[in-house]
């Protein structure tokens, strides 16, 4: 499958610092598995549905509404910059600290990337991409989950849960997993002859 039109290239996971560091802190803090996380933004100033209960109707649904559940109920937190929790311009949140501080692109992908690990899906059917925003001419960072033979990509732009296809504008530089990293290279498409002025 070509993501987001692109050649992907796998290669071991190293020299990234940030997502092994995410990888470490949540083995030793895996917050998702406790299940006591609530969401924000309820009505009347009150917390929202939390995750255990999230997580108990997940369990029994179709993989693709657990998408949709997941996708759903992490983008409930409002989108913070790094430098404003942080201090600093790109900082890779466990699940813990963005259910604590909330965070940006990354950061939402990450905890959906955890929340669906613990609902059962394996760990080579999820990426999280980091990408080009053509449109927006940002990065951005989303999570993609393979399944039945398509790649669906929750954003924290849209709870729609739609195929990569859908989203030309998106232009990956990497993704990983917690096994392996890839690197992406555009596909160019076909020229003909004629196009080309030949003959």
């Amino acid at each position: 499958m070509r993501l987001f039109n692109t050649v992907a290239f796998r290669g071991p996971l190293k020299a990234l610092p940030k997502w092994e560091r995410v990888l470490r802190e949540n083995r030793r803090n895996p917050v998702l598995q406790k299940q006591t996380v609530s969401g924000p933004d309820a009505p009347a100033g009150g917390r929202g549905e939390g995750w255990k209960s999230v997580a108990d109707r997940a369990a029994g649904a179709p993989p693709m509404e657990k998408l949709r559940m997941v996708n759903t109920f992490f983008n409930r937190w409002p989108y913070r910059l790094d430098v404003e929790i942080y201090g600093v311009s790109d900082f890779w949140a466990t699940p813990a600290e963005f259910m604590r501080h909330s965070g940006d692109c990354e950061d939402y992908a990450i905890s959906k990337y955890f929340a669906l690990r613990m609902l059962g899906f394996p760990a080579d059917a999820l990426r999280i991409v980091v990408l080009l925003d053509s449109i927006r001419g940002i990065g951005h960072a989303v999570l993609v989950v393979f399944l039945d033979a398509k790649a669906y990509v929750l954003d924290n732009l849209s709870d729609l849960v739609l195929t990569h296809d859908r989203y030309s504008h998106y232009r990956p530089q990497y993704s990983v997993n917690e096994e392996y990293r890839w690197a992406h290279i555009p596909v160019r498409p076909a020229a003909t002859g004629k196009a080309e002025g030949k003959q």
